[in-house]
């Protein structure tokens, strides 16, 4: 489907009136130049009688002009923010295996690069349009002077159309080049942010890596581009070269062209008013090109997957539990140079109950749980809720239950699909959870996010018992924590989710307090090697609840 075909009808509509209006400003254009050309001819006899038509052209090209212009310009922003808006929901409407394998480079190039491609593209077409029909009108007019000069001009325009588009075609292989170092480019530039106190702390890491692996990206789209924008405008200065041969021609050498003068003055004035259109025309073409491309490589971003299934309403049964049966995921593990293999593997997670998953790094702990909640669906096997498989097709279904804190998670500095309820319930917890004094929520925003990471953390979870789903995943959410609020975690809060019916899942290196649990599950080389046995908790019980209005969530919902 082409980008203008995507369009929603109010914007083709407008397209299309733009259009009227650059092709009327061409017509008017080549309409004035006839005008100055018949005074020149008659040497200003006609001038009194053509100075009102010519006005009134001079009027109507300015008029056509301006509003075809302001018009490409609404339809080119109204095309930049739909294009933007549909990446995104095409990114993450996707399956999160294609999400992670699209990575963060490829996106912010299609929303920062790509999509500026295409908009810009749309803005060019009233000037490719206007001067379309100037260099037509233009050839019209030649025809209509003499049809020797007309079969020049075409000879011209012919052998200058040839060689602009084998140059065409060259520099498109250079654009698409670029547009590929630009993607490896946002890559560097994201790490340049992110690695900043590493590249600080190492001055020999910084210069190497500003040297050879920033500026290594940054030499490869600058001279794929300059190579495919010099192409084109080489082409652009041969046919203007060829232009101006042929007026030489015409002007130097009248026995071998035998024209009257009327007629030789008509054609150098419309050859000379012919180039900057026909230049401009050309200028605007790379525009297209890029924005072609850049079209084409936005929708190539998600056409390889299929779009997850919405949601659909959870019937209204108590949870009893979720399970992987069977289950089995591998992906390809870079560093190793090799495919992990993850399963298969049992297990249930049972309403009000904690289990803590152990292990070694790289056992498979975390793409444990991404598989349990559904982010990755299994190879082989099922997801189990109730008892029952979930429907491969509608996993957003059977991911309505789940909550998590992964290691790597991401902080929204708003309550998102929040309401009132939950901005007062989420200040007690702040308060709670021993916040209050650096953060608050005010009108669904958090005040500030320039906290530590293990108080970023608190603040995670807060959101997560805010869903109000019945499933938690927890994953490493200790590590960052002060020891004071370590206790608190394992001693306090997990037992007050347990209380509530929840089910969590703890991934855990903390040993000193795995008794506490109720199970605990270890994973080594992506299988489950022990856990099904019940151990007795060592500690004391729980504190109880102290207040109410400081509950870690409200009750979960059933689903």
């Amino acid at each position: 489907m082409t980008l203008i075909a995507s369009l929603p009808r109010k914007l083709r509509l407008t397209i299309a009136l733009a259009a009227v209006a650059s092709l009327a400003a061409g017509l008017c254009s080549v309409g004035m130049v006839a005008l100055i050309n018949r005074v020149l001819a008659t040497q200003g006899a006609d001038a009194p009688t053509l100075a009102l038509p010519f006005a009134a052209l001079a009027l109507a090209v300015l008029g056509c002009r301006t509003l075809a212009s302001t018009l490409f310009v609404q339809v080119s922003q109204s095309a930049l923010a739909r294009i933007r808006a549909q990446i995104c929901e095409r990114f993450i409407g996707a399956p999160y295996p294609h999400i992670e394998q699209t990575g963060n480079a490829r996106v912010q190039a299609a929303l920062a690069d790509d999509s500026t491609h295409v908009a810009n593209g749309l803005s060019v077409i009233p000037v490719v349009l206007t001067n379309a029909m100037v260099v037509l009108g233009c050839l019209g007019y030649l025809a209509w002077l003499s049809l020797p000069t007309f079969a020049i001009a075409c000879a011209i325009l012919g052998i200058g159309s040839w060689f602009y588009h084998l140059n065409h075609r060259r520099a498109l292989v250079h654009l698409k080049q670029a547009g590929i170092a630009q993607d490896a480019l946002h890559g560097h530039f994201k790490a340049l942010v992110s690695g900043a106190r590493e590249l600080k702390l190492h001055h020999d890491k910084q210069r190497s890596f500003l040297r050879d692996t920033l500026g290594v990206s940054l030499e490869a789209v600058r001279s794929a581009r300059t190579r495919g924008l010099s192409i084109f405008f080489i082409a652009l200065g041969f046919g203007s070269f060829l232009f101006f041969a042929v007026i030489g021609g015409v002007l130097f050498a009248p026995r071998a062209t035998p024209l009257d003068p009327a007629v030789m003055t008509g054609f150098t004035i419309m050859f000379l008013y012919i180039m900057s259109p026909l230049e401009s025309l050309l200028n605007a073409l790379p525009a297209l090109s890029m924005g072609r491309l850049a079209y084409a490589r936005i929708v190539a971003l998600g056409a390889d997957a299929e779009p997850d299934a919405p949601p659909r309403p959870l019937p209204a049964v108590p949870f009893r539990s979720v399970a992987l049966h069977g289950a089995s995921h591998r992906y390809f593990h870079e560093a190793e140079n090799s495919f992990f293999a993850l399963g298969p593997l049992d297990l249930e997670l049972r309403a009000g109950e904690i289990v803590f998953l152990v292990g070694g790094n790289g056992s498979g702990k975390t793409t444990l749980a991404k598989l349990l909640a559904g982010l990755y669906p299994p190879l082989d096997g099922n997801l189990l809720h109730n008892g029952e498989p979930a429907d491969p097709a509608h996993l957003a279904d059977y991911r309505a239950l789940f909550s998590a804190v992964f290691s790597d998670f991401h902080l929204f500095d708003t309550l998102l699909a929040h309401d009132a309820r939950d901005e007062a319930l989420a200040n007690r917890l702040i308060e709670r959870f021993q916040l209050d004094h650096k953060v608050s929520v005010r009108d669904g925003r958090f005040s500030t996010q320039a906290l530590s990471q293990g108080q970023r953390k608190r603040l995670a979870l807060i959101v997560a018992c805010l869903e109000r789903r019945p499933v938690l995943i927890l994953d490493e959410w200790a590590a960052d924590q002060d020891p004071l609020f370590k206790d608190i975690f394992y001693r306090e809060v997990l037992p007050e989710l347990r209380a509530q019916g929840k089910s969590v899942l703890v991934i855990s290196h903390d040993d000193r307090y795995f008794a506490l649990a109720d199970r605990i599950v270890k994973i080594e080389n992506g299988q489950i090697v022990s856990g099904p046995a019940e151990l007795v908790r060592k500690s004391s019980a729980p504190l109880p609840l102290r207040d109410e209005s400081t509950e870690i969530s409200p009750q979960a919902s059933a689903a």
